[in-house]
């Protein structure tokens, strides 16, 4: 096989599902409602949050940024698929797989440092109710998450600058809809030890450490709910934490099985639906997790409308 420098690439193809021609109106449909389901409900979240005085607190901040950062994940991958299948085209430019590439990196880890805050805040909120008010003070809740941008932005061009120094070869099919990172180091013609090895260490240190921190947040979190005595007490302390527990399960759910099945099977139609449960199911039923059981949040979009 005749090896090229990765400059030399012109384009990629995206397999995405099937290439059954009479399955791609179906496929369209269910993206394009998934895409705009996805779109609403994070944008109300945010108006809900922005219109109500009330909400005006750590927690709904938080929310408020975890509903865009969702919205802007969704919209680097589904967008372009919907294109490719209204063309007949599997067809993305080098340039556009690689800014794929880089903000679906920088927003995942932007999500999953997000989730991590959300959890710091539950954790002084229940574990230090008395100086919650001085301790997430709206300075550090800024700083907070222009820290988790920070390390996001480093993260996502780390790893995008070793993927654009990886040469790619006459086989350039990604078996995906859009340019994951796992997908577009397989397909490099060279040896890729090293770039494999640095992505195990920071997968293990900006998905591990982000996982211990909601792991150690939650243990002190269920000791203090069990030192509470009234069931009433124990209740309402809890309930503030479900739908964020709900949100790290299915976030890291699945993600984990993403690179399980792409470590387990070479289908790309079955590593192609893995990919879609963080990419789009997630960021889709986020703002039904958190609004479903929240009286604050029906309220205020009762108020907003």
């Amino acid at each position: 096989m005749e090896q090229e420098n990765s400059t030399g690439v012109s384009y990629f193809l995206l397999l995405g599902f099937s290439e059954k021609p009479e399955l791609q109106p179906l496929i369209f449909v269910l993206f394009l409602s998934m895409y705009l389901i996805t779109v609403l409900g994070n944008l109300l979240i945010i108006l809900a949050v922005s219109s109500d005085a009330h909400l005006h607190t750590p927690m709904y901040f938080f929310l408020s940024n975890l509903s865009f950062v969702d919205i802007c994940f969704t919209s680097t991958t589904v967008p372009k698929m919907l294109v490719n299948i209204q063309t007949h085209s599997k067809a993305i430019t080098y340039k556009g797989c690689m800014s794929q590439l880089y903000f679906s990196i920088f927003f995942s880890g932007l999500d999953d440092f997000l989730l991590t805050v959300m959890a710091y805040d539950r954790y002084v909120a229940i574990c230090h109710p008395l100086h919650y008010p001085v301790i997430m003070n709206p300075q550090l809740c800024g700083l907070l998450v222009l820290v988790c941008g920070s390390i996001s932005v480093l993260n996502s061009t780390l790893l995008s600058l070793m993927v654009l120094r990886l040469p790619f070869c006459t086989n350039l099919e990604v078996p995906n809809f859009f340019c994951e990172l796992k997908e577009m180091v397989q397909l490099a013609c060279s040896r890729t030890f090293t770039v494999n090895l640095v992505l195990y260490f920071v997968s293990l240190f900006l998905a591990g450490g982000p996982l211990a921190g909601i792991f150690y947040s939650y243990f002190k979190i269920v000791s203090s709910i069990q030192g509470i005595s009234s069931a009433q007490g124990k209740n309402k302390a809890f309930s503030t934490c479900t739908s964020h527990l709900s949100v790290v399960s299915l976030f890291y759910g699945s993600a984990i099985g993403v690179y399980l099945s792409s470590a387990g099977t070479h289908s790309s139609q079955s590593s192609a639906i893995a990919s879609v449960m963080y990419t789009v199911v997630t960021p889709m039923l986020n703002p039904f997790i958190y609004s479903l059981r929240n009286k604050d949040i029906k309220g205020a979009l009762k108020a907003f409308f």
